[in-house]
């Protein structure tokens, strides 16, 4: 089991991690540094527990936030998912009720770019949701 040295708020420390994942202990390490850095330069020095747990509890209200708004964005895309679905469906009946009357020219092609926007559109937030 490798053992890593990583400094967090300038002092140094011995973990352990499963092989192949001293990357993901480095980034994690670093993200909790700098909290404890941010958090020594408004207070000046403090004990070594006190700096460790307010530096994860602002880790932890960071990441609450970043959840929220995450759930926020899966919520769009969801609604937006349905409005797709809604447009195809309508774009569906648009196109039977065609076949069994005369529509006026390019009326199809006007429904299925509509579709095909609102189909792009909730791609561009689905990626953002992964992303986020």
């Amino acid at each position: 089991m490798p053992e890593l040295e990583i400094l967090i708020g300038g002092r140094a420390f011995e973990v352990a991690c499963q092989e192949g994942e001293e990357h993901y202990l480095q980034s994690a390490a670093e993200m909790l540094n700098i909290e404890a850095q941010t958090l020594i330069a408004q207070t000046g020095r403090i004990p070594e527990a006190r700096m460790l747990l307010m530096s994860g509890l602002m880790l932890a209200d960071r990441t609450a936030g970043v959840e929220d708004r995450l759930k926020v964005v899966e919520d769009e895309a969801e609604a937006l998912r349905a409005e797709v679905d809604r447009l195809n469906a309508a774009l569906k009946r648009a196109n039977e009720a065609a076949a069994a009357t005369s529509l006026p020219a390019g009326l199809t092609d006007q429904l299925k770019t509509l579709a095909d926007k609102a189909e792009a559109l909730a791609g561009e937030v689905e990626d953002k949701a992964k992303a986020g």
